[in-house]
């Protein structure tokens, strides 16, 4: 067993769709980044590199990157799954917290879950929201972070040896 953890925040800023969990919510701003600036999958990747022993999101898609330039953070992630598959692993479980003000996360919470399940292939995953009780940034509705925790395991069932990579 092998464990990672993540952690990514964004500023909200108006003019950008509100993105977590690869679902759009309503919102008067969204999150500002050189992707959708989707916090929770960012968190969730970077994780799951960590897990493996890679470097961090910014090594895997650099945000001087074009070819990332507005780019859905799911289809990052399932980058990310196609290189755990490569390496012979799977994921056990992932553990996320999604930390804002506002909006609401709760109604938003199972459509995340869908979606993380159908790119990772498992349903072993969860993820919580909280509030920062009005302190900080973060309380003061100024941006949104996102954490994440996960386990992996070899399966025996490496499907291809790739050099390694960032």
């Amino acid at each position: 067993m092998r464990i990672g953890t993540g952690y990514d925040s964004h500023r909200l800023v108006e003019g950008r769709k509100l993105v977590l969990g690869g679902v759009e919510i309503p919102h008067d701003k969204g999150l500002l980044g050189h992707s959708d600036g989707d916090a929770l999958v960012h968190a969730i990747i970077d994780a799951l590199l960590g897990a493996m022993g890679r470097a961090d999101i910014g090594a895997h898609f650099p945000d001087t990157d074009l070819q990332y330039k507005g780019i859905s953070s799911i289809r990052l992630l399932e980058h990310v799954k196609k290189l755990l598959d490569e390496n012979g692993f799977e994921i056990a479980n992932i553990d996320s917290t999604i930390i804002a003000e506002s909006p609401k996360m709760a109604p938003h919470i199972p459509g995340m879950k869908k979606n993380l399940s159908a790119v990772l292939g498992t349903e072993n995953i969860a993820v919580k929201a909280k509030s920062n009780e009005k302190m900080g940034f973060l309380g003061r509705g100024e941006g949104i972070a996102a954490m994440a925790a996960c386990l992996i395991r070899k399966t025996g069932k490496q499907v291809v040896q790739r050099p390694v990579e960032p």
